[in-house]
């Protein structure tokens, strides 16, 4: 009769072989954060997918929009510019129902000019531009503007924001953003501890590049760890600046920089007692090369954009806008009357340091900061987390049973992550949770739904495996 060996007694003097130490493998942190990696990756991916698609379109916008739109954006040279109140009056002339609300006047010699109306058929965000030849005075066409976005750049900011679907599809990209750096983090520390794994056991410990030499899962692994962490800078940027506007999270952003003095100084516009004027300021009366010097002497310059006070006592903003390489947003407020500078917000200082740095992160991300090389950082990053979340797929893919149905999904990390850390940590990791969960609820949220997920999978299984235990007793 054979004895099965699992019943063997051990030998005389055979000692049990210890428990793990609480560093090593068993008793660390690598399978907690193998199996966080791979369900965040997994369930949040379709989330980082949209964003990078609709990211990577909207970096492209300035680029489309110059082919689309440039019969109305730039003009021939022909000569000096008129007067900016003439190029005013002319798009005065083509709508004379509407107001003028103000204008961006040609910052270049082959830009036209945009005369900015109140259109009561538009929302309250939008203003009818006018595009005027600077040179002829020729009216060149009008577009709805969104901030100063022409309609395509209006749509895909929308799309990459909310899908287009207002402030319900402002959920996702909150959750996109809230993720990514859970997601880029854990993945850096995974591949690092790979690499240090490699290195003691004799082999090329591959951090930055790719070994080639490799076939199957571990080559997609290589690809996936290796592109990971060259991204990894810009997903933490992008992941950062975009939690700055999203709904939730944004405004928990907005109270602390608020409560800490950290927010974007406004220009005070108001005019003194003395200087207030009665009634609204006409539009037709405004000397506007003359208001452009005078906040170019309070060190406001071209590229500007110019906005008339909506009623009495104000004095005309002028604030200058996005052009590539320029770190400031000056502006002054200026009386149109005597031409004298009422107030002004001069960058370097008037902002505090933490508003400098936001203010850049936020330029940067769409682009704008550094023109079209960061319009081609925004596209390739894009490309590359794509690439890096087809491979993680692919590798979940590899995964699976070979045997068996041809659509098996890949086998999920171990269970028991959490059990295996050291209650002190466990402690830690709890807090933690909570802290970052108050401050990122929709990660907070989406984080609880996952571990009940979870604990519902483990349930069936274990129930699963019972029954089929009793059945083969």
């Amino acid at each position: 009769m054979t004895v099965p060996q699992n019943t063997i007694d051990p030998p005389p003097g055979h000692q049990p072989r210890p428990a793990p130490p609480l560093g090593s493998a068993r008793r660390g942190w690598r399978p907690f954060v193998v199996r966080l990696h791979f369900y965040s990756g997994v369930l949040v991916a379709p989330f980082l997918i949209v964003a990078a698609i609709t990211g990577g379109l909207y970096a492209l916008a300035p680029t489309l929009e110059r082919l689309i739109y440039g019969d109305i954006l730039f003009a021939d040279p022909a000569g000096p510019a008129l007067p900016l109140a003439e190029q005013a009056a002319a798009a005065r002339a083509a709508f004379p129902g509407l107001t003028m609300s103000g204008m961006r006047p040609a910052a270049t010699g082959t830009e036209s000019t945009r005369v900015y109306f109140a259109d009561p058929a538009l929302d309250d965000e939008s203003l009818r531009a006018v595009f005027v030849d600077p040179y002829t005075g020729r009216v060149l066409g009008d577009e709805a503007t969104w901030f100063g976005h022409l309609p395509l750049s209006t749509w895909l900011d929308g799309l990459h924001r909310h899908l287009n679907l207002g402030e319900p599809g402002r959920v996702y990209s909150e959750i996109a953003a809230s993720w990514l750096w859970v997601v880029a983090l854990g993945g850096l520390c995974l591949w690092a501890a790979k690499a240090t794994g490699d290195r003691r056991r004799g082999r090329v410990g591959r951090l930055l590049s790719v070994d080639r030499s490799t076939t199957g899962r571990s080559r997609t692994m290589n690809w996936h760890g290796a592109v990971g962490v060259w991204l990894l800078a810009g997903l933490l940027f992008l992941s950062a600046t975009g939690i700055t506007w999203s709904t939730y999270a944004g405004a928990n952003v907005s109270d602390i920089r608020s409560s800490l003095g950290w927010q974007r100084p406004q220009l005070d516009t108001a005019l003194s007692p003395a200087q207030a004027l009665e009634q609204a300021i006409d539009p037709s009366t405004v000397d506007y090369d003359a208001v452009l010097d005078a906040a170019a002497g309070a060190g406001v310059h071209s590229p500007v954009e110019v906005t008339l006070p909506a009623g009495p006592g104000q004095a005309v903003d002028v604030t200058e806008i996005d052009k590539p390489y320029r770190l400031t947003t000056n502006a002054a407020a200026v009386d149109p009357t005597d031409l004298g500078v009422t107030g002004e917000i001069d960058y370097w200082r008037d902002y505090s340091a933490i508003a400098k740095l936001a203010d850049w992160g936020i330029r940067a991300h769409m682009g704008f900061l550094f023109g079209l090389l960061n319009q081609l950082l925004l596209l390739g990053i894009a490309i590359g987390l794509l690439t890096v979340i087809v491979r993680g797929y692919r590798m979940w893919w590899q995964r699976r049973p070979t045997r068996g149905s041809d659509w098996a999904m890949g086998r999920s990390p171990a269970r028991g992550g959490i059990r295996r850390l050291h209650p002190i940590a466990v402690v830690g990791l709890s807090i933690a949770a909570v802290a970052i969960g108050w401050f990122l609820p929709l990660l907070g949220i989406t984080l609880a739904a996952f571990v009940l997920v979870d604990l519902i999978i483990g349930a069936v299984k274990h129930h699963t495996t019972n029954q089929k235990a009793e059945l083969n007793v």
